[in-house]
């Protein structure tokens, strides 16, 4: 696998976002289900917001080396401690276990190394162990487990 190119959603991206996040597959270790229609388009404008916000933390389409859309990655600011962003991606299953997801994590990381964060935060679900082999070889470590909005979370962190 050689590279892999970031670029930011934008207001014309949405049915690239809907695929994802409409996918059962994709969806179980985040939300446990699919987002309907009305509710992605309402979590879309806020990811335009937020990445009209900010020149680095915002929302990522994700392409492959040949320019195909494979998921997304995320940097997300947390505007209560403007000293910590969460980091997080989502793969479309074609792409799961083909090393993209390291991928992304090691740029996201290094973007987040650019800014004046000092920490970086991800939330997985506790059995999403392939996230989480990710996330502990660069260098986060498992803070907490417990539940988060009703569904099951891991609570992981690192400093940058």
């Amino acid at each position: 696998m050689s590279n892999i190119i970031l670029e930011k959603f934008e207001p014309t991206d949405f049915s690239s976002y809907f695929l994802l996040v409409s996918n059962e597959q994709v969806m179980k270790m985040i939300s446990e289900r699919s987002i309907p229609l009305e509710e992605a388009k309402e979590n879309y404008s806020k990811i335009i917001v937020r990445n009209e916000k900010y020149d680095i933390f915002g929302s990522y389409k994700v392409f492959n080396e040949i320019y195909e859309f494979i998921g997304l990655g995320s940097l997300i600011l947390n505007e209560d401690k403007n000293e910590e962003a969460e980091l997080g991606y989502m793969l479309l299953p074609n792409y799961w276990g083909k090393g993209y997801g390291s991928k992304i994590a090691e740029l996201l990381i290094e973007k987040a190394k650019s800014t004046c964060i000092s920490r970086l935060t991800a939330i997985i679900d506790p059995k999403n162990i392939p996230s989480r082999k990710i996330l502990i070889s660069r260098g986060f470590h498992s803070e907490k487990v417990c539940e988060i909005e009703g569904l099951p979370g891991e609570i992981l962190s690192r400093v940058v």
